[in-house]
């Protein structure tokens, strides 16, 4: 605060807003590409089929779009810092919208299978612009929140994509894709429209963009990156790949499987909103603590679970300790980068695409060679790797000096 000089009156601090706009708008938009995806995934195999795909042509229909985000993923922090946030993110949207429309009119699972990869690019050159672009306007004592306001947009449509596509499905196979195109390029006006590039709250002044050779000898960084590649495997191999098949092993059918994952996600849902007010009172190391903490006890439980109604109570265990885990490492990541671009949120974000790449053919071979509780304790284990790490942070709880502003006379 500097001193009043004579005859002026004090400084006055201004209360700032609780979250910069851009937070809400880059929910807004995460939530259509969310919906979009919804509405596209159940139908994907059912329409991959149409075309004559047996089920391993299905997964590698499936496989394809993560393998081309990891493959794009070292291009997306350069691309952002040369070209800007704002262009790069509207730039995967259009081409996420372009791949989607493709395939409502493609003649072959070969062209399925090119419209497809498109899509993976242009999903993580939004996904990797996006959180850079909210790590950056995002203030560092409202990282949480701000992360938390980001993934309830994504978790709202997520929830409500499948059982709209597959209402639209019963029209047509195709509705579901030119829906979904329909749905981003909304969402890329919108940010062309809303979306501001000059706020940059979170980007600390003083502060260059960190290399990623010095991230990588961060502590906080790594234990960020090591709970991300353990949510990708969970989520996409573990709960994705496995609990289905558990499902139906029980002698439930899929539907079973759906209100399974559904309650899963309105537990999260729910309790978004309050983990990211904990990240930020409480500090980045408690949160990821707790979030590790709790998520590593119920994937724990799913290897001795023998029944449905045990499931669903783990998986909404689980969902608890996400939530918490959807807001603290990418705070942590934003603390550490200082808010700027780079290829720290390239990285960060590789290493969910990893374990989602990864996770599903690992935990389907233990399943099948050594047995299904091993497969369960294969996510289990790298959850307590990242629960230990987390109790060697330091403990950060970022606090922003109140804008001042003199008053001037009357």
């Amino acid at each position: 605060m500097t001193a009043a000089g004579p005859g002026s009156v004090p400084p006055v601090a201004t209360a700032q807003p609780s979250l910069p706009r851009e937070v809400y708008v880059l929910s807004v938009v995460g939530g259509c590409v969310m919906l979009g995806l919804g509405l596209v995934l159940p139908v994907l195999p059912v329409y991959a089929a149409a075309f004559g795909a047996g089920p391993t042509q299905i997964g590698a229909l499936v496989a394809l779009f993560a393998l081309m985000r990891l493959a794009a993923s070292p291009f997306c922090g350069r691309l952002g810092v040369r070209f800007g946030e704002r262009r790069v993110l509207v730039a995967g949207l259009l081409l996420c919208s372009l791949s989607s429309a493709l395939i409502a009119f493609a003649g072959s699972y070969g062209q399925l299978l090119v419209f497809r990869g498109l899509g993976g690019v242009g999903s993580v050159l939004f996904s990797v612009s996006a959180l850079a672009t909210l790590l950056a306007v995002a203030p560092p004592d409202r990282r949480g929140r701000a992360g938390a306001v980001f993934e309830a947009g994504f978790l709202l449509g997520g929830i409500c994509g499948p059982a709209l596509g597959g209402l639209l499905a019963l029209v047509t196979l195709s509705a579901p894709f030119l829906a979904y195109a329909v749905l981003l390029l909304a969402a890329a006006v919108l940010t062309l429209a809303v979306l501001r590039t000059g706020r940059t709250s979170g980007a600390e002044p003083g502060r260059e963009v960190v290399r990623l050779p010095v991230l990588l000898r961060e502590r906080s960084y790594l234990v960020a990156c090591l709970a991300a590649l353990a949510q990708g495997w969970v989520l996409f191999g573990l709960r994705g790949a496995l609990v289905p098949t558990v499902v139906v092993a029980w002698r439930h059918d899929v539907t079973w499987v759906g209100w399974a994952f559904t309650i899963s996600a309105l537990v999260q849902a729910l309790l978004i909103m309050p983990a990211g007010r904990f990240v930020d009172r409480a500090g980045r190391r408690p949160a990821m603590i707790a979030g590790t903490g709790v998520a590593a006890a119920a994937i724990t439980a799913l290897v001795f679970a023998d029944g449905y109604t045990w499931l669903v109570v783990l998986l909404s265990v689980y969902a608890a300790g996400s939530a918490l885990l959807n807001a603290a490492p990418a705070a942590l990541i934003g603390d550490v980068i200082a808010g700027r671009a780079g290829s720290g949120v390239a990285v960060f974000s590789m290493c969910t695409d990893v374990g989602a790449v990864v996770g599903p053919v690992v935990v389907g071979l233990v399943a099948e060679r050594v047995s299904v509780p091993a497969a369960f304790g294969s996510g289990a284990a790298l959850l307590v790797a990242a629960f230990a790490a987390s109790w060697t942070l330091t403990t950060v709880r970022p606090t922003v000096r109140p804008t001042i502003r003199p008053t001037r006379r009357s």
